[in-house]
Parts: structure tokens; C-alpha cells; sequence
């Protein structure tokens, strides 16, 4: 009963800073560089997912469900590069590493939804694929629009409520002596070391949550190829299974990208260094939204036919628009 009474006990008062402390990097000289660095890859990252939103809209050739899921990746990698890189310049540019409490985990809950529906949307993105691939003549059936929607919205609504319950759980905790968070963002997991009682939801927390949005996520993505492969063996001839294996090979390569670093990060976390810990965290933050849109224009044959099209109907308008006012 100690471990629910920590958390949600109603009798029990809890010591709540004015503030924590974000440290950032430590002994790194002309760091801020880096962090400019950061900026620009913020920037390519705005451009290219609002690009890509505006192309699934603009094209009514795109309103497949596949795209819909594609469209709410970019909007997931917008909102969580947006969420995180403005504060982090904020933070470490302007040296505003004072950040109040309530801030800090409202921070928190907006890095952690985003990064975890980033996960969700690969799965959902691979289940597109596994049934394209495995079942093509019930494709259009099982993958409806309908069937989509209800998809994307039950991630939302799993992760808002993962992350809701890890933010609550902070909450529960008191905080009588270090502010001082030994990350680049109001990381969950080292906020809870810094509680003075009991934080062994807080802890039980920061265990599920990489099974759920990590581990079962990637398991599914793993298993999903696994199958596909074994199906496409099945194929008759090889260029039919090198055109089915090309489908593929966008969502691989965002798998590649998301998974790779967060992967090194858990497995070697007691070997690597904590700067080296914050880089690769930030990095594997911000690279997968500036490199998805970039993938998905590159190797999607739709998208890039898309994009074709509305620069030449752009070119007409304004050769149109030149002899219009020639008259």
C-alpha cells in the first residue's frame, strides 16, 4: 500500500520548487554553436513538414489513408520540433535555465507526446504496409479512411493519457534538495531522482514507458518485416519482389532514423558520458522531423509527382498572370 499511498495519497503534502534548473552541457567550450546548429535544423524542419502538409492537402490525389497517416506524422514532427527547439534556444542561447515548475512539466508533457506518437505513427505507417503487401486485394477494405482516423486518434488518446499519468505522478513528489536537472530538456527521468520521498511510481513509470512507445512499437515494426519478407520469398520472380520491397523502403528508412540513436542511448546509457548522452537525445529530437518529409518527397512516387504538378500549375498561373497583364 506504501507504493499507491506515495502517489496518491490525499493527506499528504508535497514539497514543490519554485523552479528547476536545466544544466545542459558541461565543459564544452563555445557550445552555443551547437545550439545555433540546432536552430537551423528547426528551421529546414518547419519548412519541409508544413510542405508536406500542404501538399497532401492542396492534392486531392493524396487524401488516401495512407497519406492521412503521413500527414499526421509531419504534424507530429512540426508541434514537437516546435515545442522543443524555440525553448531550448530560450534556455541555453539566452541562458534562461530557470524554468518554474509548473513550466517545466508542461514542457515535459509536450516533448514526451510528441516523441512517443512519432513511434505510434511508424507503427501505423507499417501496418499499411504489411496489409498492402500480404493482403492486396483486401487492402482498400481493411485500410479505410474510417479505419485510419480511429487509428490516429486512439494513439492520441493512448499517449495524452500515458503521459498525463507520468506528469501526474511527478506531482506526488516532493523536492527538498537538488533543482538541478542533468539534462537538455525537463527530462522525466531526472526529475524523479530528485524527489527526497518515495518515488517508486514515478520509477515504475519511467520503466513501462519505453515498453509501451519503444519497445512493443519497434517489436511490431521488427515482426511486420519480418513477415513481409517471408511473404515476398514467396514471390514468383525477383523484380516483383524488388517493386514491393521499394514501398518499403520510405518507412524503413524512418525506422533507421528515429530507433537507431534512441537504441544506443538505452543500451550503452551507463557507458556513454552525459554530454554524449544530451547529443545524442537531441540530435535523434530533432533529425527525424527535418529528414521525413525529405525521405518521403525523395522516395515516394506520389508525392513527388504531387509536387511536379503544383510547380508546374504554379508556372502556368504565373505565365498566365505575365500575358494577362501584357494586355
Amino acid at each position: 500500500m506504501e507504493f499507491f499511498n506515495s502517489a496518491l495519497g490525499k493527506n499528504i503534502s508535497f514539497v514543490h520548487p519554485a523552479y528547476f534548473i536545466i544544466s545542459g552541457f558541461i565543459g564544452i567550450p563555445n557550445i552555443k554553436f551547437y545550439y545555433v546548429f540546432l536552430f537551423f535544423v528547426y528551421v529546414v524542419s518547419v519548412l519541409g513538414n508544413t510542405a508536406v502538409m500542404a501538399v497532401i492537402y492542396l492534392d486531392h490525389n493524396l487524401r488516401a489513408p495512407k497519406y492521412i497517416m503521413v500527414f499526421n506524422l509531419a504534424f507530429v514532427d512540426l508541434f514537437g520540433s516546435s515545442a522543443l527547439v524555440p525553448k531550448l534556444l530560450d534556455i541555453f542561447l539566452f541562458d534562461h535555465r530557470y524554468i518554474p515548475y509548473n513550466d517545466c512539466l508542461t514542457f515535459l508533457f509536450f516533448c514526451y507526446t510528441c516523441l512517443s506518437m512519432q513511434t505510434l505513427n511508424l507503427v501505423g505507417l507499417c501496418y499499411d504496409r504489411l496489409i498492402a503487401i500480404i493482403f492486396p486485394l483486401h487492402y482498400h477494405l481493411k485500410v479505410t479512411h474510417r479505419f485510419i482516423f480511429s487509428l490516429i486518434a486512439s494513439f492520441w488518446v493512448f499517449v495524452i493519457f500515458v503521459v498525463l499519468i507520468a506528469v501526474g505522478l511527478l506531482t506526488r513528489l516532493s523536492f527538498c534538495k537538488s533543482v538541478l536537472i542533468n539534462s537538455f530538456f525537463c527530462d522525466h527521468g531526472q526529475i524523479y531522482k530528485l524527489a527526497c520521498n518515495d518515488s517508486s511510481p514515478s520509477f515504475a513509470i519511467s520503466k513501462l514507458l519505453p515498453v509501451l512507445l519503444i519497445w512493443l512499437p519497434l517489436m511490431f515494426i521488427l515482426f511486420s518485416y519480418l513477415y513481409i519478407a517471408y511473404a515476398l520469398s514467396k514471390v514468383a520472380t525477383v523484380q516483383e519482389r524488388v517493386k514491393a520491397f521499394k514501398t518499403c523502403t520510405a518507412h524503413l528508412s524512418l525506422v533507421a532514423i528515429y530507433f537507431i540513436p534512441i537504441l544506443i542511448t538505452f543500451t550503452m546509457s551507463s557507458k556513454i558520458h552525459p554530454n554524449g548522452r544530451i547529443i545524442n537525445l537531441s540530435l535523434s529530437s530533432v533529425f527525424p522531423p527535418m529528414l521525413n518529409p525529405i525521405i518521403y518527397v525523395l522516395q515516394t512516387q506520389e508525392i513527388k509527382e504531387s509536387v511536379k504538378k503544383l510547380f508546374k500549375i504554379r508556372k502556368q498561373h504565373k505565365i498566365m498572370t505575365k500575358k494577362a497583364n501584357m494586355k
